[in-house]
C-alpha cells in the first residue's frame, strides 16, 4: 500500500526518499571506487567500510526501487516469493550491517589499544573471516523465515500495510498460530541489537582508557578523533532502531504512517549518511574525492 492514510502525499514523499537513494548510490560506489583504485586504502579500516558500503548498496535497493514504483505509477503488486525474497534480503543485510560496525569498533580497539600489533592481528585472512562469518550469521538467523512463511495461509487478504514486505507486516495477514514467529522475531532483533552493541560500547569503553592515558592532549584528540567517522556510522545505525522500538511500544495508538515512516528512515538514513560521514571526517578519503573532482594545477 505505500504508506497508509498519506496516499495522496505519495509523490511529494518520493522526492526525499529518490534524493536519498541516488545519494547513497553515489556515495557508497565513489568509495568502492576510492578504495579499489587506491592501494594505499587496502588497510583493514577501509576494507571493512568498502564491506560496509557494499551492505548498504544492497540494503538500500532492495527495497527503494519498488517503493517509488509505488509511489510514481502505483506499481503495489508483489509475487509472493519475491516478497520473501525482498525480506530476506532487508533482514540479513541489517544484520550484516549491524556487524560490520562490531567489526570497525574491533578494528578500531585494536588500532589504539594495541598500536604495535595491528598489522600482524588484522591480517587479510582475519579480515576475510570477520566477512564471512557477518555472512554466516545473517543467512543462518534469517533463512527460517521464508520457510516459516510459507507454511500459512492467509485469510486476512494479499494488502500489506507497508512500503515493502518486513516480516511481522506479512505475519499479520496470515492465519493460524504465529507466535513462534513473533517470538522468533523479537529474539534475533533483541539477540542482535544487544549482543553487537554491546560489545561496541566495551570496545569503546577499553579505548576511552587507552586515550586518557595518553601523554598529551593533542594526541589524545588524535587518537580519538579517528573514532568519530565510526561513532557517526553507529549512531546512524542504531538511533533509528532505537527510536521505532520504542514508538512501537509507548506510542502503539499513533497514526500507522508515524510507525512506516520511521522504518523507511531507518532504511534510507544509514546508506545514505555513512558515505558523507566517512568523506568529510577521514583524511586519506577526502582528499581522493576532492581529487576525482579537483584537477591539480601542474
Amino acid at each position: 500500500m505505500g504508506i497508509p492514510g498519506l496516499e495522496h502525499l505519495h509523490v511529494w514523499i518520493s522526492i526525499p526518499f529518490c534524493s536519498a537513494y541516488i545519494l547513497a548510490l553515489l556515495g557508497n560506489c565513489t568509495l568502492l571506487f576510492i578504495i579499489h583504485a587506491d592501494a594505499a586504502l587496502h588497510e583493514p579500516m577501509y576494507l571493512f567500510l568498502a564491506m560496509l558500503a557494499v551492505i548498504d548498496l544492497v540494503l538500500s535497493s532492495s527495497t527503494v526501487p519498488k517503493m517509488l514504483g509505488i509511489f510514481w505509477i502505483r506499481d503495489r503488486e508483489i509475487n509472493f516469493y519475491a516478497c520473501l525474497v525482498q525480506m530476506f534480503f532487508l533482514h540479513s543485510f541489517s544484520i550484516m550491517e549491524s556487524a560490520m560496525l562490531l567489526a570497525m569498533a574491533f578494528d578500531r580497539y585494536v588500532a589504539i589499544c594495541k598500536p604495535l600489533h595491528y598489522t600482524t592481528v588484522l591480517t587479510g585472512s582475519l579480515i576475510t573471516k570477520i566477512g564471512m562469518a557477518a555472512v554466516a550469521r545473517a543467512v543462518t538467523l534469517m533463512t527460517p523465515l521464508p520457510f516459516l512463511l510459507r507454511r500459512f495461509h492467509y485469510c486476512r487478504g494479499p494488502v500489506i500495510a507497508h512500503c515493502y514486505c518486513e516480516h511481522m507486516a506479512v505475519v499479520r495477514l496470515a492465519c493460524g498460530d504465529t507466535r513462534f514467529n513473533n517470538i522468533y522475531g523479537i529474539a534475533v532483533a533483541m539477540f542482535i541489537v544487544v549482543l553487537d552493541l554491546l560489545f561496541v560500547i566495551l570496545s569503546y569503553i577499553f579505548i576511552l582508557r587507552a586515550v586518557l592515558q595518553l601523554a598529551s592532549q593533542e594526541a589524545r584528540y588524535k587518537a580519538f578523533g579517528t573514532c568519530v567517522s565510526h561513532i557517526g556510522a553507529i549512531l546512524a545505525f542504531y538511533t533509528p532502531v532505537v527510536i521505532s522500538s520504542v514508538m512501537h511500544r509507548v506510542a502503539r495508538r499513533a497514526a500507522p504512517h508515524v510507525h512506516i515512516l520511521l522504518a523507511n528512515f531507518y532504511l534510507l538514513f544509514p546508506p545514505m549518511v555513512n558515505p558523507i560521514i566517512y568523506g568529510v571526517k577521514t583524511k586519506q578519503i577526502r582528499e581522493r574525492v576532492l581529487g576525482l573532482f579537483v584537477r591539480k594545477k601542474v
